[in-house]
């Protein structure tokens, strides 16, 4: 299993000191860590990252915290390949922990680090969110929701937000509270972050880890992978306020979806093998490099105008 629950059963009851009661008003903000303090919390809470693991990624910050003011962890591989003088490299966003209960999603992101810190000729530009809910990873027991009870992946400001999510959460879930979409659309500082974020970096293609169905989901163009390796598409379509609905259908984002099989157990090692070179292998088939916008070439004045006539020009003695 990937938790360590003598571990996690500590770490729980220290943060229990933090975490908001239900009627003692506004609870004391967590001050947020550095990047190498925030990674070395998951590895201790889960036992599929080592303390080593955390070498791997020089992981920053995002400027914005969760809820309980916890830090969200931003990891980047450049590319390292040359491309074409009018190209380039396309920008993958890698991104788990949307919920914090699949713990899997988590830890998945640390071994496609590996890869991605061996990998000399890197072709793409490579960032990694590695868990965007920490307070529900950390809550203990850990839940599906952030610390304010919103599922985040039912809170993006899709189209029509507001007439759908609210009605879709009663009528389809019978108001499931592991799926309520919040009290309006991006209500939520971790959603609002990498609703930004998502414009700032400008990805060519999101890869967001879920568990535990065991298929691959699609949202947006261009023609969808058939299977990351044991996972085989099956389009589950689109939920009100979705990521997949947010960036796949309004931002127009290709949006591929993993569902690992279990939530608390790894895949093996030639199962995340897999997995990563079929998404290389489409990557490379359906993104490539991508065409470099030019800044547009400067009129360069008429120089006849610049030069001044002789009659105004100071001789010097």
């Amino acid at each position: 299993m990937i938790l360590h629950y003598g571990r996690a059963t500590l770490i729980a009851c220290i943060l229990l000191l933090h975490l908001p009661a239900a009627h003692s008003g506004q609870a004391r903000p967590i001050p947020l860590a550095n990047g190498a303090q925030g990674c070395l919390t998951l590895a201790n809470l889960l036992g599929s990252i080592a303390v080593e693991d955390c070498a791997v990624v020089d992981f920053g910050i995002a400027g914005t915290g969760t809820v309980q003011h916890r830090p969200i962890l931003i990891g980047d591989f450049p590319a390292t390949r040359t491309p074409p003088v009018d190209k380039r490299p396309a920008r993958v966003l890698l991104l788990g922990g949307v919920h914090g209960d699949e713990y899997s999603a988590v830890s998945i992101q640390f071994r496609w680090a590996e890869r991605l810190a061996r990998d000399s000729r890197r072709r793409y530009e490579w960032r990694m969110i590695p868990c965007l809910n920490p307070d529900g990873l950390l809550a203990g027991p850990a839940t599906r929701t952030n610390a304010n009870g919103v599922d985040l992946n039912r809170n993006f400001p899709t189209l029509e937000w507001a007439t759908r999510a609210l009605p879709y959460w009663t009528e389809q879930t019978g108001r499931d509270p592991r799926r309520y979409p919040g009290p309006s659309a991006a209500s939520e500082p971790e959603v609002q972050w990498l609703v930004d974020e998502i414009e700032r970096f400008d990805p060519d293609v999101i890869v967001s880890v879920h568990a535990p169905l065991g298929i691959l989901d699609f949202d947006g163009p261009p023609p969808p992978p058939q299977q990351l390796g044991m996972l085989n598409l099956d389009r589950l379509g689109a939920y009100p306020g979705s990521l997949g609905n947010y960036a796949g259908r309004t931002l127009a984002i290709p949006v591929l979806t993993p569902e690992l099989q279990y939530a608390g157990i790894m895949p093996t090692n030639q199962q995340i093998a897999g997995m990563w070179d079929d998404l290389i292998e489409w990557l490379d088939e359906h993104i490539g490099e991508q065409d470099r916008v030019l800044p547009p070439r400067p009129v360069l004045p008429d120089w006849n105008l610049l030069l001044a006539p002789p009659e105004n020009l100071l001789l010097r003695p």
